[in-house]
């Protein structure tokens, strides 16, 4: 799931990555300097739920696939990708024999039993549970009733990993290729599942790059390459530094004056790069919108979410406020994210636009949720990142709820984006502005955080209905292709008019890279490879 700086720190961040710069001899040695927006909540990637954890590990990891230059995917630890056999249920992967950690040792099939059992064992609390849901025993194990060693993942020998599914699962290869990484077995032993993950010294890379300098909460760090990394040869750049700037406008500068050669914009400065050919805009399979904690009396009124919706002008939000080529929302699924089995055509156009501003309805709902709750005024909290995307789009929301919403009053909450996960996986919240990024191309993945028996349904919304369309979503061994599309359809239309999430808008990233710099490219559902970047 995918999360200002002041003058002062601005200014140490330039000075921090002018060290790093020059410690730089000739063009081979020089390091990659660049920026995240946030700070990783954990290097685990059986637990991470973030963005920029999921961004810094699959710099640091490798599965047992992963995807080339391009976004495709291709075998990564795995020596090929494989064909599953048992109608579709059984994958027996061999992995490669100089696969290797970053201290030599061989990568070993226990190594990936040891992160997918941690990663559905209910005592990890893991955001990303569900991915590993089509595994045999997941939801035994997730209920308790079954202990996370019987998950239908084995080692067959050091080098021999199979995989059992209950059901065929289509979308399996992207999610080995950008979601399920394995874990240091004798490391993970030794400092324990709550503690593996939480600094470079408690976690082990044996992917392109090893991590260096991070201790759960520092704002720079870095890639080094990873000598025994079974493909090194190939891995040009052989340090990336990493700073976090959460200011567009210290970004900007830092990538102007040649501190950092990769960077993200957000607001004006991508209207001021807008001729600049070193600007590139990604549309990303990355959906904002608003959580209603329905556990609390207010927020679990549907028409007080219903009357939020209707008071958003999505296209005023994306175009004037944000400014940052992010798309309107018109469902609760991003554009680009399905296509029609049959005929191709793109799953949100086949829905419709299911949201509209209309600030009249918004008014006449909201005075109707009053008159139910018994009360003439409410004040709620409405919590952010503290990213100058979510400060924005907060403000707009605060503003347009307050104006035609008579009596509310919104407090707005930014805190940095590990810290606003936890809150919102508490349920310490009214109102949640969160989002989600997939990792493949199926709109059952953003679905399911309004699923009630989802652990990345933070809202809590409990809809018999909406959880029935799942279970048949869910269930592709019963449903063909073409029916499982139909009900997803029903999905998105039912959770959107009942307000179950309030959709916002479809995320864009704009990055400035340098003319410096090769190799870095971006799709719709991946941020750049540092591994296939070299200097010009």
């Amino acid at each position: 799931m995918n999360k200002v700086m002041g003058l002062g720190v601005g200014l140490l961040a330039v000075m921090a990555l002018a060290g790093c710069g020059a410690q730089a001899k000739s063009t081979t040695d020089k390091a990659l300097n660049v920026t995240m927006t946030g700070n990783p909540a954990t290097a685990n990637p059986a637990i991470s739920g973030d963005t920029n954890s999921s961004s810094m590990i699959s710099q640091t990891s490798e599965g047992l696939y992963t995807l080339n230059s391009h976004g495709k995917v291709i075998a990564g630890v795995a020596e090929k990708v494989v064909k599953p056999t048992k109608n579709g249920t059984v994958y027996t992967f061999k992995l490669k024999k100089n696969a290797k950690w970053q201290n030599g040792d061989a990568v070993t099939a226990q190594d990936f039993v040891t992160s997918m059992d941690w990663q559905v064992n209910p005592q990890s609390k893991s955001q990303v549970a569900n991915k590993l849901k089509y595994v045999k025993n997941y939801s035994a194990i997730q209920a308790g009733k079954k202990a996370a060693s019987t998950l239908g993942v084995k080692a067959l020998n050091q080098r021999t990993l199979q995989i059992t599914l209950t059901q065929p699962q289509p979308w399996l290869p992207d999610i080995l290729a950008t979601a399920v990484y394995p874990i240091k077995t004798s490391l993970f032993k030794q400092v324990g599942g709550s503690k593996y993950g939480t600094s470079a010294a408690k976690t082990m890379s044996e992917g392109a790059y090893k991590l260096v300098g991070w201790n759960g909460a520092a704002d720079s760090w870095s890639y080094v390459k990873n000598p025994h990394y079974w493909n090194a040869k190939n891995v040009k750049i052989k340090r990336v530094n990493v700073q976090v700037v959460k200011d567009a406008g210290t970004s900007s500068n830092l990538f102007k004056s040649g501190k950092v050669q990769e960077t993200v914009l957000t607001g004006q400065y991508i209207k001021q790069n807008a001729n600049n050919p070193e600007m590139t805009t990604t549309l990303n399979s990355s959906m904002r919108f608003l959580e209603f904690n329905d556990k609390r009396t207010i927020t679990h009124n549907t028409k007080v979410r219903q009357a939020f919706s209707y008071v958003v002008n999505r296209q005023a939000l994306t175009e004037n406020v944000l400014q940052d080529g992010s798309k309107a929302a018109t469902s609760l699924i991003p554009s680009g994210d399905g296509t029609n089995p049959k005929t191709g055509k793109d799953f949100t156009k086949e829905v419709g636009n299911l949201v509209s501003y209309n600030p009249q309805k918004a008014t006449k709902l909201w005075q109707q949720a009053k008159q139910e709750l018994g009360i003439k005024k409410a004040s709620l909290e409405l919590l952010t990142a503290d990213t100058d995307e979510q400060k924005h789009a907060a403000q707009y929301l605060q503003q347009q709820a307050q104006k035609y919403l008579p009596g509310l009053t919104i407090t707005i909450k930014s805190m940095p984006l590990a810290q606003q996960i936890a809150k919102g996986a508490a349920g310490n919240f009214d109102i949640d502005l969160d989002g989600w990024t997939t990792d493949w191309r199926d709109p059952a993945d953003f679905l399911q955080m309004a699923d009630g028996t989802s652990s990345v349904n933070f809202t809590k919304w409990q809809n018999t209905h909406f959880t029935n369309l799942m279970k048949k979503v869910d269930d592709t061994a019963t449903y063909t292709t073409m029916q499982r599309w139909n009900l997803m359809k029903q999905a998105d239309t039912y959770v959107t008019k009942q307000a179950g999430l309030v959709p916002l808008y479809q995320q864009a990233k704009a990055h400035l890279v340098s003319k410096t710099v090769g190799g870095l490219t971006y799709t719709m559902t991946t941020d750049a490879q540092y591994k296939y970047a070299y200097w010009k």
